[in-house]
Protein backbone atom coordinates (compact mmCIF):
# COMPACT_ATOMS: atom_id res chain seq x y z
CA UNK A 1 0.00 0.00 0.00
CA UNK A 2 1.35 3.38 -1.00
CA UNK A 3 -1.59 5.58 -0.13
CA UNK A 4 -3.88 5.15 2.90
CA UNK A 5 -6.80 7.18 4.20
CA UNK A 6 -6.82 7.91 7.93
CA UNK A 7 -10.15 8.87 9.48
CA UNK A 8 -9.61 11.87 11.76
CA UNK A 9 -12.17 12.23 14.54
CA UNK A 10 -11.92 13.00 18.23
CA UNK A 11 -12.94 9.77 19.95
CA UNK A 12 -11.47 6.97 22.03
CA UNK A 13 -10.05 5.28 18.94
CA UNK A 14 -8.22 8.32 17.55
CA UNK A 15 -4.82 7.41 18.99
CA UNK A 16 -4.91 3.77 17.85
CA UNK A 17 -5.87 4.83 14.31
CA UNK A 18 -3.09 7.38 14.17
CA UNK A 19 -0.49 4.95 15.50
CA UNK A 20 -1.60 2.25 13.05
CA UNK A 21 -1.32 4.70 10.15
CA UNK A 22 2.20 5.67 11.20
CA UNK A 23 3.23 2.03 11.66
CA UNK A 24 1.87 1.15 8.24
CA UNK A 25 3.45 4.17 6.57
CA UNK A 26 6.87 3.39 8.01
CA UNK A 27 6.62 -0.30 7.06
CA UNK A 28 5.41 0.18 3.50
CA UNK A 29 6.40 3.73 2.60
CA UNK A 30 2.75 4.72 2.34
CA UNK A 31 1.51 8.30 2.23
CA UNK A 32 -1.20 9.13 4.81
CA UNK A 33 -4.26 11.07 3.65
CA UNK A 34 -5.81 12.54 6.80
CA UNK A 35 -9.53 13.05 6.21
CA UNK A 36 -11.57 15.01 8.75
CA UNK A 37 -15.31 15.31 8.26
CA UNK A 38 -17.53 17.72 10.15
CA UNK A 39 -21.05 16.28 10.20
CA UNK A 40 -24.13 17.93 11.68
CA UNK A 41 -25.82 15.90 14.45
CA UNK A 42 -28.78 13.90 13.16
CA UNK A 43 -31.39 15.81 15.11
CA UNK A 44 -30.09 19.11 13.71
CA UNK A 45 -30.03 17.84 10.14
CA UNK A 46 -33.57 16.52 10.50
CA UNK A 47 -34.77 19.67 12.31
CA UNK A 48 -36.19 17.57 15.11
CA UNK A 49 -37.48 19.72 17.98
CA UNK A 50 -36.31 22.85 16.23
CA UNK A 51 -32.78 21.58 15.81
CA UNK A 52 -32.11 23.87 12.86
CA UNK A 53 -32.31 26.91 15.12
CA UNK A 54 -29.44 25.52 17.19
CA UNK A 55 -27.37 24.60 14.16
CA UNK A 56 -25.07 27.67 13.99
CA UNK A 57 -23.99 27.40 17.62
CA UNK A 58 -23.57 23.62 17.49
CA UNK A 59 -21.65 23.71 14.22
CA UNK A 60 -19.36 26.40 15.62
CA UNK A 61 -18.62 24.15 18.57
CA UNK A 62 -17.96 21.19 16.27
CA UNK A 63 -15.60 23.28 14.14
CA UNK A 64 -13.73 24.31 17.27
CA UNK A 65 -13.36 20.66 18.36
CA UNK A 66 -12.19 19.67 14.88
CA UNK A 67 -9.68 22.52 14.72
CA UNK A 68 -8.15 21.48 18.05
CA UNK A 69 -7.95 17.90 16.79
CA UNK A 70 -6.27 19.08 13.61
CA UNK A 71 -3.62 21.03 15.49
CA UNK A 72 -2.94 18.07 17.77
CA UNK A 73 -2.66 15.52 14.95
CA UNK A 74 -0.59 17.77 12.70
CA UNK A 75 1.83 18.46 15.54
CA UNK A 76 2.14 14.71 16.11
CA UNK A 77 2.66 13.89 12.43
CA UNK A 78 5.40 16.50 12.09
CA UNK A 79 7.36 14.50 14.66
CA UNK A 80 6.79 11.17 12.88
CA UNK A 81 8.89 9.98 9.97
CA UNK A 82 5.93 9.77 7.57
CA UNK A 83 4.47 11.54 4.55
CA UNK A 84 1.00 13.02 4.98
CA UNK A 85 -1.54 15.60 3.84
CA UNK A 86 -4.84 16.90 5.18
CA UNK A 87 -8.38 17.24 3.85
CA UNK A 88 -11.36 18.68 5.69
CA UNK A 89 -14.88 18.29 4.33
CA UNK A 90 -18.42 18.74 5.58
CA UNK A 91 -21.30 16.31 5.26
CA UNK A 92 -22.11 12.66 5.78
CA UNK A 93 -19.20 10.69 7.24
CA UNK A 94 -19.65 7.48 5.23
CA UNK A 95 -20.13 9.30 1.92
CA UNK A 96 -17.25 11.64 2.68
CA UNK A 97 -14.81 8.83 3.47
CA UNK A 98 -15.86 6.80 0.45
CA UNK A 99 -15.41 9.82 -1.83
CA UNK A 100 -12.01 10.63 -0.36
CA UNK A 101 -10.83 7.01 -0.71
CA UNK A 102 -11.21 6.83 -4.49
CA UNK A 103 -7.46 7.09 -5.14
CA UNK A 104 -6.17 5.36 -2.03
CA UNK A 105 -5.14 1.77 -1.38
CA UNK A 106 -7.04 1.41 1.88
CA UNK A 107 -8.88 3.11 4.74
CA UNK A 108 -8.01 3.06 8.44
CA UNK A 109 -10.94 3.24 10.86
CA UNK A 110 -11.68 1.95 14.34
CA UNK A 111 -12.90 -1.47 15.44
CA UNK A 112 -14.97 -0.42 18.49
CA UNK A 113 -14.85 -2.49 21.65
CA UNK A 114 -18.60 -2.23 22.21
CA UNK A 115 -21.81 -0.39 21.34
CA UNK A 116 -21.71 3.38 20.99
CA UNK A 117 -23.18 4.89 24.15
CA UNK A 118 -21.31 8.20 24.37
CA UNK A 119 -20.08 10.79 21.89
CA UNK A 120 -16.50 9.85 22.71
CA UNK A 121 -17.10 6.22 21.70
CA UNK A 122 -15.81 5.43 18.18
CA UNK A 123 -18.23 5.29 15.29
CA UNK A 124 -19.08 1.89 13.79
CA UNK A 125 -17.96 2.52 10.21
CA UNK A 126 -16.09 -0.55 8.99
CA UNK A 127 -19.08 -2.54 7.70
CA UNK A 128 -20.62 0.31 5.70
CA UNK A 129 -17.26 1.33 4.25
CA UNK A 130 -16.36 -2.24 3.27
CA UNK A 131 -19.72 -2.67 1.54
CA UNK A 132 -19.76 0.73 -0.15
CA UNK A 133 -16.14 1.11 -1.17
CA UNK A 134 -13.68 -0.44 -3.58
CA UNK A 135 -10.65 -0.41 -1.32
CA UNK A 136 -9.94 -2.55 1.75
CA UNK A 137 -10.88 -1.28 5.19
CA UNK A 138 -8.40 -1.76 8.00
CA UNK A 139 -10.34 -1.77 11.28
CA UNK A 140 -8.04 -1.16 14.25
CA UNK A 141 -9.17 -2.09 17.78
CA UNK A 142 -9.80 1.11 19.70
CA UNK A 143 -7.33 0.19 22.46
CA UNK A 144 -4.55 -1.05 20.15
CA UNK A 145 -1.15 0.48 20.75
CA UNK A 146 0.40 -0.52 17.42
CA UNK A 147 -0.20 -2.29 14.13
CA UNK A 148 2.37 -5.06 13.70
CA UNK A 149 2.01 -5.43 9.93
CA UNK A 150 5.36 -7.26 9.81
CA UNK A 151 4.21 -9.84 12.36
CA UNK A 152 1.86 -12.82 12.00
CA UNK A 153 -1.13 -12.57 9.66
CA UNK A 154 -4.12 -14.89 9.35
CA UNK A 155 -6.26 -15.11 6.21
CA UNK A 156 -9.80 -16.45 6.61
CA UNK A 157 -10.43 -18.39 3.40
CA UNK A 158 -13.61 -20.03 2.11
CA UNK A 159 -13.30 -19.57 -1.63
CA UNK A 160 -15.91 -16.82 -2.02
CA UNK A 161 -15.66 -13.72 -4.18
CA UNK A 162 -15.47 -11.63 -1.03
CA UNK A 163 -12.62 -13.68 0.42
CA UNK A 164 -10.84 -13.57 -2.93
CA UNK A 165 -11.16 -9.79 -3.10
CA UNK A 166 -9.79 -9.44 0.42
CA UNK A 167 -6.86 -11.73 -0.35
CA UNK A 168 -5.94 -9.85 -3.54
CA UNK A 169 -6.18 -6.44 -1.90
CA UNK A 170 -4.22 -7.57 1.16
CA UNK A 171 -1.33 -9.04 -0.86
CA UNK A 172 0.91 -5.92 -0.62
CA UNK A 173 0.65 -6.05 3.18
CA UNK A 174 0.96 -9.84 3.37
CA UNK A 175 4.32 -9.50 1.63
CA UNK A 176 5.50 -7.59 4.70
CA UNK A 177 4.31 -10.21 7.20
CA UNK A 178 6.82 -12.55 8.81
CA UNK A 179 4.25 -15.37 8.91
CA UNK A 180 1.05 -15.91 6.91
CA UNK A 181 -1.49 -18.54 7.96
CA UNK A 182 -4.46 -19.44 5.76
CA UNK A 183 -7.38 -20.79 7.78
CA UNK A 184 -10.35 -22.56 6.26
CA UNK A 185 -13.20 -23.95 8.35
CA UNK A 186 -14.67 -27.34 7.50
CA UNK A 187 -18.41 -26.79 7.10
CA UNK A 188 -20.60 -29.87 7.30
CA UNK A 189 -22.82 -30.35 4.27
CA UNK A 190 -21.11 -27.62 2.24
CA UNK A 191 -19.66 -28.46 -1.16
CA UNK A 192 -15.87 -28.61 -0.70
CA UNK A 193 -13.82 -25.91 -2.41
CA UNK A 194 -10.11 -26.07 -3.29
CA UNK A 195 -8.60 -24.68 -0.08
CA UNK A 196 -5.14 -24.76 -1.67
CA UNK A 197 -6.10 -21.98 -4.11
CA UNK A 198 -5.21 -19.26 -1.59
CA UNK A 199 -1.71 -20.59 -0.70
CA UNK A 200 -1.02 -21.14 -4.40
CA UNK A 201 -2.06 -17.57 -5.21
CA UNK A 202 0.15 -16.22 -2.44
CA UNK A 203 3.07 -18.37 -3.57
CA UNK A 204 2.89 -16.84 -7.05
CA UNK A 205 3.38 -13.49 -5.33
CA UNK A 206 6.39 -14.74 -3.43
CA UNK A 207 4.52 -15.18 -0.13
CA UNK A 208 5.01 -18.37 1.86
CA UNK A 209 2.01 -19.47 3.88
CA UNK A 210 0.77 -22.32 6.03
CA UNK A 211 -2.66 -23.84 5.36
CA UNK A 212 -4.84 -24.87 8.31
CA UNK A 213 -8.11 -26.75 7.91
CA UNK A 214 -10.00 -25.98 11.11
CA UNK A 215 -12.70 -28.40 12.29
CA UNK A 216 -16.11 -26.88 12.91
CA UNK A 217 -16.96 -29.41 15.65
CA UNK A 218 -20.59 -28.33 15.85
CA UNK A 219 -19.70 -24.67 16.23
CA UNK A 220 -20.62 -21.75 14.02
CA UNK A 221 -18.03 -20.70 11.45
CA UNK A 222 -17.33 -17.52 13.39
CA UNK A 223 -16.78 -19.50 16.61
CA UNK A 224 -14.33 -21.79 14.78
CA UNK A 225 -12.48 -18.75 13.42
CA UNK A 226 -12.28 -17.26 16.90
CA UNK A 227 -10.83 -20.56 18.13
CA UNK A 228 -8.23 -20.37 15.36
CA UNK A 229 -7.34 -16.84 16.42
CA UNK A 230 -6.93 -18.04 19.99
CA UNK A 231 -4.46 -20.72 18.90
CA UNK A 232 -2.54 -18.89 16.17
CA UNK A 233 -2.52 -15.51 17.97
CA UNK A 234 -2.23 -13.32 14.86
CA UNK A 235 -1.15 -9.70 14.86
CA UNK A 236 -3.77 -8.99 12.19
CA UNK A 237 -6.33 -10.78 10.05
CA UNK A 238 -7.71 -10.69 6.50
CA UNK A 239 -11.30 -11.65 5.68
CA UNK A 240 -14.01 -11.08 3.12
CA UNK A 241 -16.94 -8.98 4.30
CA UNK A 242 -20.62 -9.92 4.00
CA UNK A 243 -20.70 -13.04 1.86
CA UNK A 244 -24.48 -12.92 2.37
CA UNK A 245 -26.56 -9.81 1.90
CA UNK A 246 -26.28 -7.18 4.64
CA UNK A 247 -30.01 -7.58 5.38
CA UNK A 248 -29.69 -11.34 5.79
CA UNK A 249 -26.74 -10.95 8.15
CA UNK A 250 -28.65 -8.30 10.10
CA UNK A 251 -31.68 -10.57 10.53
CA UNK A 252 -30.05 -13.98 10.90
CA UNK A 253 -26.58 -13.05 12.07
CA UNK A 254 -23.39 -13.78 10.20
CA UNK A 255 -19.64 -14.16 10.28
CA UNK A 256 -18.85 -10.52 9.45
CA UNK A 257 -21.11 -9.02 12.10
CA UNK A 258 -19.84 -11.41 14.76
CA UNK A 259 -16.18 -10.86 13.94
CA UNK A 260 -16.60 -7.09 14.00
CA UNK A 261 -18.27 -7.36 17.38
CA UNK A 262 -16.11 -10.01 19.07
CA UNK A 263 -12.61 -10.05 17.60
CA UNK A 264 -10.03 -7.62 18.93
CA UNK A 265 -7.23 -7.95 16.41
CA UNK A 266 -6.87 -5.59 13.42
CA UNK A 267 -9.16 -6.75 10.61
CA UNK A 268 -8.58 -6.04 6.95
CA UNK A 269 -11.98 -6.31 5.26
CA UNK A 270 -13.07 -6.23 1.64
CA UNK A 271 -16.36 -7.01 -0.08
Amino acid sequence: MKSVLLHIHEDRGAESRLQAACDLARSSGAHIHCVQITAAPDFVAADVYGGASMAPAMMAELYDIDEKARRRVEDRLRREDVSWDWRHVEGDIIHGLLSASALTDGMIVTLPSGPRRQLADPLHLAADLALGGRVPVLAIPQDARSFAVTGRAVVAWEGSQEASAALRLATPLLKLAEEVHVVTVEEAGKYPFPATDAPEYLARHGIKSQLHTWPQDGRTVEAALQAAIGVLKPDWMVMGAFGHSRLRELVFGGVTRTMLRMVQVPLLLAH
